[in-house]
């Protein structure tokens, strides 16, 4: 009998590489492993030798590159086939039946043929687009800003059940979009092995997943447990898929790893029923969640309904109610903000809220400590408004057990010991000291945030250095720094000192509108910002305007037009300029933008007042503007609508008396879609 021939070690490597993928999707998607952890390894180490001795059989797509390669210099940046979009959100049943509602009235229907929805679990991750080309992997990019993300191929090729290599070869380009995530279990175990070596335990694992996906040693990503669920196809027409459904299908057919508690449902209250299901379920996971996405199944239907400018009509996430913790109030203490506002900031026993542990809440004002009538000592309920920012509810007055002590504001400053005043009217208390130097770091980090000048390298632990060695005591003194010295300062290398030096350089040229934003001039935020480079044109234009030419613009009232005339009328102002024309900055003035003449807000006023959910003032003021409408900071008998978010205050009132229109923030929304 003939002997069987050897195999080549083509073939061979060919082989291992195979066997090896079905194993890792057997492990890690389908958690049904038919090896050892000791026989995979085995496989692994033959495979490795292999291709040692083979260089030139090296396949970037390999199982063995899932430990990863040499470091890099940094992220490419690359444009994003199709946008990756956010999409809105709800927080109750009656907004995912608006949410339906929209639907239909854009379908054109009345709404008696429901329609039909996919559910997906809302994974608390990091978004991932991948394009593979002829069944492999291509790249891997970041969400970025939604339009161009970071080439983080090498780091994605480490992540646990990710498939190099399709299962199902298919020619052409295929590009899929997903979540990376940590599951809790591994997270904790992560945290343990850190404990062992002596390091500082990790927040949470979504944070921790995003930061694992910037690390520039692909080497090192591969030791953290990331992993990832796929849930969308671009051009899914072009695989021949008409719906979101057959989506999840084929990309579970593909050998994707895919969420596996999705479901298709006839009609917004039997999605509801999902929603409220998963509500209580998601506690069983081992992986965070936050809500639901809700999906119209249709392809065809959400080609229909198309976009807004930040989201698809035919999706939305329902948000699962916000989570509480009960923790005590160690201490109460005063922060000092960059206008001088001091606010009161409750330091808590730490305790784990959604994933995080939070130490400190706000307290906004004394007047909302004596609504709570929380006192030093007391235990308290926290939530996370919007699941994002800690803050205290109610006080669990049985719990007292006579020690606690009542809290008052300090007479004077914490930080530079001068006069705490209130302003009659007002409920804020304020440092009346403008060099304090708390009112210099939160200005500083105005200065230089992502809303104003967007300058990296530059938070919250280098301003601190800054001011306190008394190098920067004004933003203009930034640009004077240099690599140098910096690298005087700790955790400040010589490519650290070097990347901030550049990040300055590069913004010395900055749009009128975000340097106007970034100077902090009392009442003037990112739109009045816009508003009055679009209409002045220049720095020195707008220096020169006077009051009642201030208030002819649309959108800016006496206060604001009060607040610029006096901030430029100073002499302080006017030797910040002076410094920063010294230092090469000069800001250029935007194309002014011009509204839509036949828009649907067309000539129509808006006051926005509140907190809204599902935009920032300055987006919601954006969408106005881009239908016609303009948007001031203050209600008149010429105010055509006011937009009321939570805890709307006095410019609802007045609205109220004057007769004028108010919309919720869902007409609001309603009107837009």
């Amino acid at each position: 009998m003939p002997k069987k021939s050897k195999p080549t070690a083509k073939t061979r490597i060919a082989e291992l590489r195979s066997e090896l993928a079905e194993h890792n999707h057997r492990y890690y998607t389908l958690a049904a492993p038919t090896i050892s952890d000791r026989e995979f390894d085995l496989l692994m180490e033959e495979l490795q030798a292999l291709e040692t001795a083979h260089p030139e059989l090296a396949d970037p797509n390999s199982p063995s590159r899932r430990v990863g390669g040499a470091p890099i210099e940094g992220f490419r940046t690359v444009p994003h086939s199709v946008p990756m979009l956010s999409l809105g959100n709800t927080y109750s049943d009656d907004e995912l039946r608006d949410f339906d509602g929209r639907v239909h009235r854009f379908l054109d229907s009345d709404g008696s043929e429901p329609v039909e929805y996919t559910t997906e679990l809302k994974i608390d991750g990091v978004g991932i687009a991948l394009r593979y080309r002829d069944g492999g992997l291509e790249l891997a990019l970041t969400r970025g800003d939604g339009t161009q993300g970071d080439d983080i191929t090498e780091n994605a090729r480490t992540i646990r059940g990710l498939p190099l290599s399709l299962a199902k070869a298919r020619r052409g380009e295929l590009e899929v979009r997903g979540e990376v995530y940590i599951r809790d279990s591994e997270f904790e175990e992560w945290n343990r092995r850190r404990a062992a070596e002596g390091l500082s335990r990790l927040m949470n694992p979504r944070n921790s997943a995003a930061g694992t996906l910037k690390i520039l040693d692909s080497a090192e990503v591969a030791r953290r447990p990331l992993r990832v669920w796929i849930y969308s196809v671009i051009d899914p027409a072009g695989h021949g898929l008409t719906r979101q459904s057959e989506v999840l299908d084929f990309l579970n057919e593909l050998g994707f790893p895919v969420e596996p508690n999705h479901g298709r449902h006839v009609g917004v209250e039997d999605t509801l029923e999902a929603c409220r299901l998963w509500s209580e379920e998601r506690r069983t996971l081992d992986y965070g969640t936050d809500g639901m996405v809700v999906k119209v199944d249709r392809h065809d239907l959400q080609r229909e309904l198309g976009f807004t400018s930040k989201a698809p009509r035919w999706g939305i996430a329902y948000k699962f109610e916000t989570a509480e913790a009960l923790t005590q109030v160690e201490n109460i203490s005063v922060q000092i903000g960059r206008t001088g506002n001091a606010t009161p900031v409750a330091h808590l026993e730490p305790v784990e809220l959604l994933g995080t542990v939070v130490k400190r809440a706000t307290l906004h004002n004394q007047d909302e400590i004596d609504r709570l009538g929380v006192r030093i000592g007391d235990w308290v309920a926290i939530e996370k408004g919007g699941e994002i920012i800690p803050k205290v509810t109610r006080v669990l007055e049985d719990r007292r057990t006579g020690n606690e002590k009542a809290f008052r504001f300090p007479k004077k400053c914490p930080e530079c010991s001068q006069p705490l005043t209130r302003v009659e009217g007002e409920v804020a208390v304020r440092c009346t000291n403008e060099f304090c130097p708390a009112q210099t770091k939160a200005h500083l980090l105005h200065f230089v945030g992502r809303g104003a000048m967007d300058i990296e390298g530059i938070g919250e632990s280098l301003v601190e250095q800054l001011v306190g060695k008394g190098w920067v005591k004004d933003p203009a003194d930034l640009f004077a720094l240099e690599a140098d010295r910096l690298v005087e300062l700790e955790r400040m290398g010589p490519k650290s000192a070097a990347n901030v030096v550049a990040a300055l350089k590069e913004k010395n040229q900055p749009a009128l509108g975000r340097f106007l934003f970034a100077l902090g001039i009392r009442h003037v935020g990112a739109t009045a910002g816009q508003l009055l480079a679009d209409h002045f044109g220049s720095l020195d234009a707008l220096r020169a305007a006077s009051t009642e030419e201030l208030e002819a613009v649309d959108g800016i009232g006496p206060e604001i037009a009060g607040s610029v005339v006096l901030y430029f009328a100073r002499e302080e102002t006017a030797q910040l300029l002076a410094r920063f024309e010294e230092q090469g900055v000069r800001p250029k003035a935007e194309a002014p933008r011009k509204p839509a003449a036949d828009g649907i807000f067309a000539g129509k006023v808006f006051v926005l007042t509140g907190t809204l959910a599902r935009r920032t003032r300055e987006e919601a003021g954006a969408a106005i503007k881009e239908r016609g409408g303009k948007v001031t900071g203050s209600v008149s008998k010429k105010t055509d609508y006011v937009v009321a978010g939570e805890k709307a205050g006095s410019k609802l009132e007045k609205a109220q008396q004057l007769g004028i229109e108010v919309l919720t923030e869902e007409e609001f929304e309603a009107r837009l879609d």
